[in-house]
This record gives structure tokens, sequence and C-alpha cells, in this order.
């Protein structure tokens, strides 16, 4: 897998870490890598990265969106019921 292959599959779509991990036949970890790169390299480029934050699906507690993978709990209620985060590409205007 190649990351420019990562914008085609996102762009205008968002989806979860394992979703993308399953869809380009690589381990979760893998993709993380090169999610964190993408992130970096779209500053310059015709897109950008767009990442809904994981939520607490028992509090409502949103998490930062700077992590792609699950939380393990939640720090307001520790909970483990929890959203993952969305992770999509969109065209700059």
């Amino acid at each position: 897998m190649f990351r420019r292959d990562l914008v085609p599959l996102l762009l205008d779509k968002k989806m979860s870490l394992s979703e993308i991990a399953r869809a380009v036949h690589e381990k979760p970890k893998d993709v993380i890598d090169s999610l964190t790169h993408l992130a970096k390299s779209s500053k310059h480029g015709d897109y950008q990265l767009d990442v809904t934050p994981a939520e607490c699906r028992k509090c409502g507690f949103e998490f930062g969106t700077d992590k792609f993978s699950k939380p393990g709990k939640c720090p307001k209620c520790r909970a483990t019921w929890i959203y993952e985060p969305l992770i999509g590409v969109v065209r700059r205007k």
C-alpha cells in the first residue's frame, strides 16, 4: 500500500481506522503511520485530512482529533463504550 492510495479511498468519505485497514489489507498500526505522514504532507497539498474525533457513547465526552485509534476508556466516566474516530480527506477550497 502506498500513502497516495489512501487519498482516493478517503476522498469525500469518512471511514474508521479498522475499516481503512481492512480495505487496504494492512495492519492498523501501519495505517496509523501512513495517516500521520499524510496529515503532515497534506498541509501543502490540494487536500487535507478531516478527522471526526472519538466520542464516548455513555457521557458524550469528545476526544481530541490528534489520535486516529479508538481510546480504551473515557477519562470522564470510565466507560469503554466509545465510537471510533472517523477519518476522511477533503479538497481544499
